[in-house]
């Protein structure tokens, strides 16, 4: 489970500003961000089925995908969603062309929503109901219920990304260390959505408060680290901070001049 916030093409010189929390459960073996071994893909890596959940290419090629709930499922899946993310960052095609070629075998896969892009487009689509659409500028915001149900977590995020985090990116005085703090402030914010706005996902009453805050925290499962992503257009920033485990507070510092490619 994840929940993704973006800005697309909202802000001048930045195509894409992107914050998310990455939950998962704790035993499960992941590596911090890096760039892949012979590989052109920057990102952290599920050492258990070796995909990703966020990863960007210095070609500007960007992608994020997260868990569409459904407790009632329990079909096995032949193939993992973190492949998404490698698939089309080792791809060449423009993402929309990718995510109708994707339609074609999106049933291999559990439920998930995706966005991909590059620096000119991108694109949103799930194998649970939402056909690939090409995004208009603006803000948009995914948890585990497809972008349009519009769950009160998504909802809070948006609000508090819209009027506190992209306010202070459009002023050019903001400092650095402001940013990242009130960026780290809002993806770790607690606080739980009252019983009657949960979604029904096919879990019990009590998972689904669990998981209705940004940042979530139990015994086994919880945000495991949260990501700051920006995409100039010449550079690609990236800060990672783990949130639990031995290295719980550090932050992972990317910075890459971007080569962007044109996509076929």
């Amino acid at each position: 489970m994840c929940i993704v916030a973006l800005a697309w093409q909202v802000l001048d010189d930045c195509p894409l500003l992107l914050i998310s929390n990455r939950d998962e459960f704790y035993h499960r073996p992941a590596t911090a961000l890096a760039k892949w071994q012979d590989s052109p893909i920057y990102a952290g890596q599920d050492l258990e089925q070796g995909g990703t959940w966020l990863g960007v290419t210095q070609a500007g090629r960007w992608a994020v995908v997260t868990n569409f709930r459904d407790g009632t499922d329990k079909t096995q899946y032949p193939t993992s969603r973190g492949d998404l993310i490698k698939d089309f960052l080792l791809s060449d095609l423009t993402p929309i062309r990718f995510a109708q070629d994707l339609e074609k075998k999106q049933c291999d896969y559990a439920g998930f929503n995706l966005i991909v892009g590059t620096a000119e487009q991108a694109v949103y689509m799930s194998n649970r109901g939402e056909a690939p659409q090409v995004l208009a500028n603006g803000v948009y915001v995914v948890s585990n219920g497809l972008m349009g149900e519009h769950w009160e977590k998504t909802k809070h995020l948006r609000k508090r990304f819209t009027q506190e985090l992209l306010p202070m990116l459009q002023q050019a005085t903001t400092a650095e260390a402001d940013l990242e703090c009130a960026v780290w402030d809002i993806l770790q914010d607690e606080r739980k959505m009252i019983p009657d706005l949960l979604p029904q996902t096919g879990i019990s009453q009590e998972m689904e408060a669990l998981l209705s805050s940004t940042f979530i925290q139990s015994p086994i499962y919880g945000t495991r680290c949260s990501n700051f992503l920006r995409m100039t257009n010449d550079k690609i920033f990236w800060l990672e901070k783990m949130q639990q485990g031995a290295m719980q507070g550090q932050v992972q510092r990317l910075c890459l001049p971007a080569v962007f490619e044109a996509a076929k």
